[in-house]
């Protein structure tokens, strides 16, 4: 169970039991190999949410209005597996009351247990990584395996990634379905991540930001920077396009020690955005 009284989400009031949409954090980062420090950003982001008016006007939508609940933290202890474990008993205890789980990492090993609790669903991953190490450091939950961990939970055909750019000698041709940010400057957005969407075979669909998806001109505070990123607007025209089709969703990496402020901005602005589009959704029914 996620420890409690910490600072919560912006507007994040609702009691758990009348709630639509559960915020909980994980913060750990005992598999990072470069920066180290993702496992203070449930607060840091947490702390940013406040800089937002509740009322986003593009919308047409009132964050004050949406039953909206913070369930704290995970405690951080033990090993990656351990983590893994209480992640999926945190995830399924969050889904089976009916909810929209909205994860704060943390690294991106939290993501697969979290798809995990759903069961046939799609995922998508928006990562400068491809993340399909089946083993990394004589890890198979490292961060560096979270793409193919949760292709494992899935099955093929049913996760693809979005905006790599980098990628390990045994990756490349490996089978991982995925976009390079490459492709994604050169052809648009929009056009590259329908595609992809095409090739999903489940519509249900779990959506996992890794901030350093996005280039680091925009989110510097993350642990593994990669330049030629996505767009802040990319990501949110991603999910805008799935609003419909959301289950739910986290945001990863975001390494505090490093930043300067605007990648805690920019990764609370991201789960607004996400609680924004998928309440218009559910009101539309």
């Amino acid at each position: 169970m996620p420890s409690r009284g910490m600072l919560r989400f912006m507007d994040a009031s609702a009691a758990f039991e009348d709630s639509r949409f559960v915020i909980f954090g994980v913060p750990f980062d005992r598999t990072t190999t470069f920066r180290s420090g993702t496992r203070f950003a449930p607060t840091t982001v947490r702390e940013a949410s406040w800089n937002f008016e509740p009322m986003m006007f593009e919308h047409g939508v009132d964050i004050q209005d949406i039953p909206l609940h913070d369930a704290g933290d995970l405690i951080e202890e033990g090993a990656v597996d351990t983590m893994v474990e209480e992640v999926e008993e945190e995830a399924r205890r969050i889904v089976s009351a009916g909810k929209f789980p909205i994860c704060i990492g943390g690294e991106h090993s939290i993501t697969p247990p979290i798809v995990k609790a759903f069961g046939e669903i799609s995922a998508i991953t928006i990562d400068a990584h491809l993340d399909y190490k089946d083993t990394y450091q004589g890890l198979k939950n490292s961060h560096g395996c979270a793409h193919k961990r949760i292709e494992d939970a899935v099955g093929k055909g049913n996760v693809f990634s979005f905006g790599v750019r980098s990628m390990a000698e045994e990756e490349v041709g490996a089978g991982a379905l995925y976009a390079d940010a490459f492709r994604v400057h050169q052809e648009g957005c929009q056009k590259v991540f329908r595609e992809m969407l095409q090739k999903l075979k489940r519509r249900p669909i779990y959506l996992s930001l890794d901030i350093d998806g996005i280039d680091p001109a925009y989110a510097p505070g993350t642990g593994t920077p990669e330049p030629f990123g996505l767009t802040p607007f990319d990501v949110r025209l991603i999910i805008n396009e799935i609003g419909d089709r959301l289950v739910g969703f986290d945001v990863v990496e975001v390494c505090p020690p490093y930043d300067n402020g605007n990648t805690s901005v920019l990764a609370a602005r991201m789960i607004k955005e996400v609680v924004a589009v998928k309440w218009k959704a559910l009101q539309k029914g």
